[in-house]
């Protein structure tokens, strides 16, 4: 398994997990994207089908992924449909790309590793904090019986939910709201992901994982060195795995009051 740090060297490039250019591209040049125009793919006359097959192959099994359930959703899902209609020639490139409103959907590595991290079984009920684009719920939606995403950005959360209705996937519900405080009414969750960084363990996201449960989350500060770490309820404790440094865009709302 490849080992990722806050950058990585692919064929001679440098792809990163949401890079400080990303970043600034997203600020300046697509502060308020909006999703005007829906998706116009679609799965039966896919023209982006053999990009898709060749990122599976170059990027994410040639990189060390090796669950071939997620391998399997990975190619089912048209990751171009949850980019903005200019950048969609991009989509099956190994890096993220701006999303709008300061945010960004993960390279499709950072997607498959963290999803392989989880080790869904089929019969999960899944909680992801940071909807963004939906891709990673997209992806979740297969492996999972169950999967719950929060998104802060109304704007996001309704642009996601227009791909995945139109990708029928209907064991996907979305909520906008602060995903520090996760989604208590559906509690608990035998997983929960964190597609956003954090400087600490969010409580009421622990509170609503259960006994054996998994969460998993980029620790650490915004724009600094982070840790993707995997904690596992034992005993009602945290069991803590440091798997590789990353760099992701920062959860927002009421943990930015929480770490003063």
């Amino acid at each position: 398994m490849s080992i990722i740090t806050s950058c990585f060297r692919t064929n001679r490039r440098y792809s990163f997990t949401s890079p400080a250019l990303v970043l600034f591209f997203t600020l300046s040049w697509l502060p308020a994207y909006a999703w005007q125009a829906g998706p116009r793919a679609s799965e039966g006359n896919d023209p982006f089908a053999r990009s898709r097959a060749e990122m599976i192959e170059r990027d994410l099994r040639g990189r060390g992924i090796k669950d071939r359930r997620v391998l399997s959703a990975m190619d089912s899902v048209p990751r171009h449909l949850f980019v903005p209609e200019p950048l969609r020639a991009a989509a099956y490139e190994d890096r993220p790309l701006p999303i709008g409103a300061g945010q960004t959907i993960s390279q499709p590595y950072i997607v498959a590793f963290m999803t392989e991290l989880l080790e869904l079984k089929g019969e999960e009920k899944v909680l992801e904090i940071g909807t963004g684009s939906g891709y990673q719920a997209a992806v979740l939606a297969r492996l999972a019986r169950e999967v719950f995403s929060v998104e802060i950005l109304p704007a996001l959360s309704e642009g996601a939910a227009r791909v995945l209705g139109q990708l029928g996937l209907t064991n996907v519900q979305l909520k906008v709201g602060d995903g520090f405080f996760g989604w208590r009414e559906k509690a608990p969750f035998d997983v929960i992901l964190l597609t956003a960084s954090a400087p600490k363990l969010p409580e009421p996201l622990w509170q609503q994982l259960r006994e054996g449960g998994r969460l998993i989350m980029p620790l650490g500060e915004e724009r600094r060195a982070q840790r993707l770490m995997r904690f596992t309820k034992t005993g009602g404790k945290p069991v803590a795995e440091d798997l590789t440094g990353v760099l992701f865009v920062p959860l927002t709302g009421a943990i930015r009051e929480q770490a003063r």
